[in-house]
C-alpha cells in the first residue's frame, strides 16, 4: 500500500492504494492557502491514514509548479503561490519524518495514465496537461523522465511552432511569454486571446460550448484557430519525442471532442499521410494526479 497526496489551489486530495491500484481510501478537503498550515494538514492526512491502517506507509506527492534541480525550490506555482521559492520536498520529509517523493502536477497525470491507465500498453507516453496553464510529462517504460535541469515536458514553455500563421499571431514581441505554446493554448491565455480579438470576457468553457453548439460565429472560428495551433504543437512534440502515445489532461482538454481532427491537421504540419501516435483522453481523469503521486512511491524514477 502507498499514500498519494494531490496539492491544490483549492483543495488537497488524498488516496492509498494497494499494488494492484485498487483505492482503498480516498479523501478530499479544503487547501490552506498558508505554507506552515499546508505542511501541517498534509502531516495530519498521513497520520490519519496511518492510523485507520495501523501501519507506517510511504507518502507520494503532486504539486503545482516545478521544482528547481540545484536548490530544490519550487517555481511557477501560479495557483498555490504560498509554494514558491521553498524547498517543499525538504520540508515535508522532515515534517513527516519520513523520505516523501513529491512531483509536479503534469509527471503525476502521466504516470498515472502511463503505469495503468489509458496509456498502461506504451512505452513512450507523453501527458499533456491542458488547463490554466500548459504543462506536460514524459514517460518512459513506465518511469519519470526529468531531465538534469527537471525541465523534460515543459513543451508549453516553447513558442509556438511557425508563429505568424495566423494574423492574431504577435512575432514581434518583447515579451516572449506571448509568443509561447501555453499563450496560445491554456485557459487563461484563450480567455486573454479572446478578450483582445474581439473585446469580451468569457470563460474557455463558455468559448467552447458556444463553438461545438454553434451559437457563436465568433466562438466558432476561434476554436477553429485554436485547432490549428494545437496541432503545430503537437508536430513539435512528435518531432522531437516521437511518443507511442499522448494523452490530453486538464480543464481545456476536458473540452476538445475533436480528437480525431487534431490528429489529422497535425499529419498536416508533420506532412505525414499517416502518425502512428495515439491520442487518448485520460482513464483516470481528475484523479490522475493523486494515483500518480501514489505511484511514485514505486520509486518510478530515471
Amino acid at each position: 500500500m502507498q499514500i498519494g497526496v494531490d496539492l491544490g489551489g483549492t483543495k488537497i486530495e488524498s488516496v492509498v492504494l494497494n499494488d494492484k491500484g485498487e483505492v482503498l481510501y480516498r479523501e478530499r478537503e479544503e487547501s490552506p492557502h498558508n505554507y506552515q498550515e499546508t505542511l501541517d494538514s498534509i502531516n495530519l492526512i498521513v497520520e490519519k491514514i496511518e492510523k485507520k491502517f495501523n501501519k507506517k506507509l510511504n507518502v507520494g506527492v503532486c504539486h503545482p509548479g516545478s521544482s528547481s534541480a540545484e536548490s530544490g525550490f519550487i517555481k511557477n506555482a501560479h495557483n498555490s503561490p504560498w509554494l514558491n521559492d521553498k524547498n517543499f520536498n525538504l520540508d515535508i520529509s522532515n515534517k513527516l519524518n519520513k523520505n516523501v517523493l513529491c512531483e509536479n502536477d503534469a509527471n503525476c497525470f502521466a504516470l498515472s495514465e502511463a503505469f495503468d491507465g489509458s496509456a498502461q500498453r506504451y512505452k513512450i507516453v507523453f501527458g499533456i496537461i491542458l488547463g490554466s496553464g500548459c504543462g506536460g510529462g514524459l514517460i518512459i517504460n513506465k518511469k519519470i523522465v526529468a531531465g538534469p535541469n527537471n525541465l523534460a515536458g515543459e513543451w508549453g514553455h516553447n513558442f509556438l511552432p511557425f508563429l505568424g500563421t495566423l494574423k492574431d499571431e504577435q512575432v514581434n514581441t518583447n515579451d516572449k511569454y506571448k509568443m509561447t505554446i501555453e499563450n496560445y493554448l491554456s485557459g487563461k491565455g484563450l480567455e486573454r486571446l479572446f478578450l483582445k480579438t474581439h473585446n469580451a470576457k468569457i470563460s474557455a468553457q463558455e468559448i467552447f460550448k458556444n463553438a461545438i453548439n454553434k451559437k457563436d460565429k465568433k466562438c466558432a472560428e476561434f476554436i477553429e484557430r485554436f485547432k490549428d495551433r494545437l496541432a503545430r504543437s503537437l508536430s513539435l512534440l512528435i518531432n522531437t519525442i516521437d511518443p507511442d502515445a499522448i494523452v490530453f489532461g486538464g480543464g481545456v482538454s476536458n473540452e476538445i471532442t475533436f480528437l480525431d481532427e487534431i490528429k489529422k491537421t497535425t499529419e498536416k504540419w508533420l506532412n505525414e499521410k499517416l502518425i502512428n501516435t495515439i491520442f487518448l483522453k485520460p482513464k483516470y481523469g481528475d484523479a490522475s494526479g493523486v494515483r500518480g503521486a501514489a505511484w511514485l512511491c514505486k520509486k518510478l524514477l530515471y
